[in-house]
């Protein structure tokens, strides 16, 4: 057996970094269970040297075990333990643009990047060939997308990334933001946004972007599709083909600054921000889960953050099991729960598509 340590992230925002070395020990376990055959062992945060680690012991460690731990959402270096001595060892994320894609943009109520890329993780282990997430070009789909956090870490990752949403200025400031970013950075790219119509009326946009992670890939057709759609989540599967996606993956609204309807006005008012916003986001996950829940491929998985605060872990099992998904109720997925704020215990749960 070997012991390695890992360095993490030093996270910007203070009480994410708090919870920042105990997600990392259940994201750990999470890539064991699913990913690397169960070969780490005694999985513990470790002070070396006056600075906190994690540690693991393990056989050793094959290229694509290091290749997947590459990409642990806090994993900032990897080291093989030696005696007094920590020797690095080279990670390779798979990563496939400038990180400022997923930091530069800054505004209230934004989702933590490190977060969000620990979210999509743990829902790509999810799929029935977790390996794939190396090795395959996924589809992802936010059914609930904000200003695109989950569609540029899907885009890092080099896949295609969907999304949708219905607040407008989110929409708008999305689709000014990754225009601009896409110039800035010289990638060659289409990007187009159109009206979309249902039977001479007007039901959202869509934005919908072919580019290259090189000159040469968009040259010779090897392109990713980023597309957003400004319409209701409960109409995803209206703009969006069933079983069309790998990864189904949304940070749900915490009902304190989101908020959501369901059919407050007749269907089709959910997600949006008014003064009659219900503070519950149940109900609205209970009545859009079935639509998001269709558009995975079998063996495909659904992962979602919410806050416990407000939603029960059972209720939402209960969600997920009518949607006609298997819960993943594992130890490595019960430990994710984390404080944001006074009124904000966020966790997650992944949901697999069964195939027979």
């Amino acid at each position: 057996m070997n012991d390695y340590a890992v360095m993490h992230y030093p996270a910007a925002n203070r009480v994410y970094a708090e919870s920042s070395i105990r997600l990392l020990v259940s994201e750990l376990r999470a890539f064991d269970e699913r990913a690397l055959g169960g070969k780490l062992t005694e999985v513990a945060e470790t002070t070396i040297g006056g600075v906190g680690y994690v540690t693991f012991r393990a056989p050793e460690l094959s290229e694509q075990d290091i290749e997947l731990l590459s990409n642990v959402s806090t994993l900032y270096a990897l080291f093989g333990v030696e005696g007094p001595v920590l020797r690095p060892l080279t990670v390779r994320r798979l990563d496939k643009f400038d990180s400022d894609l997923l930091t530069i943009q800054k505004y209230s109520g934004k989702t933590n990047e490190l977060f969000t890329k620990l979210l999509l993780n743990v829902t790509a282990l999810g799929i029935d060939r977790p390996e794939e997430m190396l090795r395959e070009r996924l589809r992802v789909f936010d059914p609930m997308c904000g200003r695109g956090t989950t569609l540029n870490h899907a885009m890092m990752y080099g896949y295609d990334a969907c999304g949708l949403d219905l607040d407008g200025k989110d929409f708008e400031e999305y689709t000014r933001f990754i225009k601009t970013w896409l110039k800035n950075k010289r990638i060659k790219h289409q990007a187009d946004t159109a009206p979309i119509r249902r039977n001479h009326a007007h039901v959202g946009r869509r934005l919908d972007i072919t580019l290259g992670v090189s000159k040469e890939a968009y040259k010779s057709g090897e392109t990713l599709q980023v597309s957003y759609v400004h319409a209701d989540t409960m109409r995803s599967n209206e703009f969006f083909r069933a079983g069309s996606f790998d990864i189904v993956v949304t940070d749900a609204p915490y009902g304190v600054q989101h908020g959501s309807r369901s059919h407050v006005n007749g269907p089709g008012r959910n997600q949006q921000r008014g003064s009659d916003l219900a503070r519950d986001p149940s109900r609205l996950l209970a009545d859009a889960m079935p639509g998001w829940a269709s558009l995975l491929r079998p063996g495909g998985a659904l992962g979602i953050s919410w806050n416990a605060q407000i939603t029960d872990r059972e209720e939402l099992v209960d969600m997920l099991t009518d949607s006609g998904l298997r819960v993943i109720d594992t130890d490595a997925y019960r430990g994710f729960q984390h404080r944001v704020d006074q009124a904000i215990n966020r966790d997650l749960m992944v949901a697999q598509r069964p195939t027979g």
